[in-house]
């Protein structure tokens, strides 16, 4: 791609002849505001905030959306400029309520941030929306009260997930981002992903906020208080205490943990070393025409996948491993096997999962994840979550020596970690998959087929001779087009491993909010570093995990692994009309 060179506050620029003047900008290290605009996105030019003169041009246009050309010259900081800024921002202003103090974006809210840097009074008079608050949906909560009609919710929905769950209702002011013939969240077709969440600017749609929940909870410290941490928070959480992203935080968060009041802090990845042996046995019986699933088989950890399956796709709930989730397994181990060790009742057990996805609040209330009357996981909190608790506890991240997991749930290996990234189920699976099936060792553990960004990857491995067609589909538009394309009989495969997050669980719902166009990059490349630092680098080689069926679940697939780590999955796929029967309560 050519070069022209523009000028900008007067200064000439190289930059790419596909460049918008906003990237050129950003390449520059000029500052321009922006509202609407996130680079994982398309640039539709809605709040006006990045508004540029361009000499030629009768009217203001806008940054993100306006391609560069040679010669152009452009001005960010002239006096028209300035003014036609601080009159967008005064105006979202006026319909945007005060209430800073209260609300969970406070001091990381985009438009707080603009307000303050901009100095902007509230200088019209201020017209409110009087919107209910959706709260029906147990993993976001949407108050449009706040929303300031980025549109960054619809076209994440539309553009990445492909699921159109939001759309502009009314025009002008009145327009607001809602769900067809505005039905609450539980009525919809939401999988609870909550990259709607991920990308809003301000407190419009957010994760529930359930570390509040958790708060109260380490304040009364009645019950055995346990937490467990995901494969993909480690690589994330320090960005909110202003790191680079993937910067590595597992021994700091592990103590951060334990200063909240924790009494005990697992790893979710000896869940995920737990999850392979289950799931990867399956597939070793699938592959060897013993299987219960038709082909291909389905990975289930990703409780999004889970609602796509059952909302959109119950044709397949047959092919779908009926393995656990990671924290669902080691949750289920914690009240069972865990709690007798330390001789506590498993209701006396306060479980909290630190997650970088909102589908897993979604999934811990599933009625299948109730045993014997108990609840598993009590909490979930997101990665933001943890991170607004460590600040408000006043506890220097940053400065915290580095604390290891507690024995015997804290020890996990390479393949576990890689779970946080799309491909790494496969990759976990495959290595386990491919020892427990030939008896051999396997030459190399890496398999770079699996990895990367594209949306769907395929590849053929070798299994002692026996050929398996795999797939990997990660973000929910590219997972719809796979299994489109398999249910017509367009593609054939054995096994498939389904995110419903870009990136996979790095790229979570409840991960740090980021406009750094290589943040998942960043997130996986530290991932896979940590696999790499490993001793163990299989899920089977794990010793905790040896003694764990030794002692209490004896063999993969057993009838004890079978009620304590494994699931079912119903139909859920309805009509809109039937929906809106429901939320009426008619029939």
């Amino acid at each position: 791609m050519g070069e022209v060179t523009i000028f900008i506050n007067d200064k000439p620029y190289e930059v790419s002849e596909d460049s918008t003047v906003l990237q050129a900008c950003e390449e520059a290290g000029v500052y321009v505001p922006t509202l609407c605009h996130h680079p994982a996105l398309s640039d539709v030019g809605a709040c006006r905030v990045c508004a540029i003169e361009v000499e030629g041009a009768r009217t203001l246009m806008t940054a993100c959306t306006t391609q560069v050309r040679d010669g152009m010259k452009v001005k960010t900081n002239s006096e028209r400029v300035e003014m036609a800024l601080r009159q967008n921002l005064s105006l979202i202003l006026s319909r945007h309520p005060n209430d800073c103090m209260t609300c969970e974006m406070n001091g990381r809210c985009e438009l707080q941030n603009l307000v303050d840097r901009y100095d902007i009074e509230d200088i019209y008079t201020k017209e409110l929306r009087n919107v209910e608050i959706d709260n029906t949906s147990p993993a976001i909560i949407r108050d449009l009260n706040k929303c300031v009609n980025c549109g960054r919710c619809v076209r994440v929905c539309e553009e990445i997930q492909g699921l159109q769950i939001y759309t502009f209702s009314e025009r002008g002011a009145e327009s607001l981002p809602v769900p067809a013939y505005d039905l609450p969240m539980k009525y919809t077709d939401c999988i609870a992903c909550g990259q709607c969440s991920a990308v809003c600017p301000v407190g419009a749609i957010m994760e529930e906020p359930d570390y509040k929940k958790v708060e109260r909870e380490i304040r009364k410290h009645e019950k055995v208080l346990i937490v467990q941490t995901a494969p993909a928070t480690r690589v994330a959480i320090s960005e909110e205490f202003g790191t680079e992203p993937g910067h590595i935080s597992t021994g700091k968060m592990v103590a951060a943990l334990r200063r909240l009041g924790f009494d005990y802090v697992f790893d979710t990845n000896f869940g995920a070393d737990l999850t392979i042996m289950e799931e990867g046995s399956e597939l070793v019986e699938q592959l060897s025409g013993h299987g219960e699933h038709p082909s291909p088989m389905f990975t289930s950890c990703c409780p999004g996948w889970i609602n796509l399956l059952e909302k959109h796709y119950p044709e397949f709930i047959p092919n779908v491993s009926s393995a656990k989730s990671p924290q669902e397994m080691l949750a289920s181990t914690v009240k069972t096997y865990f709690a007798k060790k330390i001789g506590v009742e498993p209701q006396n057990i306060y479980m909290v999962s630190v997650m970088p996805c909102t589908a897993k609040k979604d999934e811990i209330v599933r009625p299948q994840h109730t045993i014997d009357g108990v609840q598993m996981i009590d909490e979930v909190i997101t990665t933001r979550e943890l991170a607004r608790m460590i600040k408000n506890h006043k506890i220097k991240f940053l400065d915290l020596p580095d604390e290891d997991y507690d024995d015997p749930l804290g020890l996990s290996t390479g393949a576990a970690v890689i779970f946080g990234v799309t491909g790494g189920v496969m990759e976990a699976a495959l290595r386990t998959g491919y020892e427990l099936a030939t008896g051999k060792t396997l030459p190399k553990v890496e398999f770079q087929d699996v990895r990367g960004f594209t949306g769907v990857k395929d590849a053929e491995v070798e299994l002692d001779g026996k050929k398996v067609k795999i797939a990997i589909a990660h973000g929910t538009k590219n997972v719809m087009n796979l299994l489109d394309k398999i249910k017509n009989g367009e593609v054939h495969y054995d096994f498939v491993e389904i995110m419903a997050c870009y990136g996979g669980c790095i790229g979570g719902g409840g991960q740090p909010k980021s406009i750094d166009p290589d943040v998942l990059k960043k997130r996986a490349e530290a991932i896979y570093s940590i696999d790499e630092a490993s001793t163990l680098r299989k899920s089977h080689e794990n010793p905790a995990i040896k003694q764990l069926y030794a002692e209490f679940y004896g063999k993969p697939l057993s009838e004890k692994s079978k009620k304590l780590l494994h699931t079912f999955y119903t139909n859920r796929k309805s009509s809109v009309l039937e929906r809106m029967a429901a939320l009426s309560g008619t029939e």
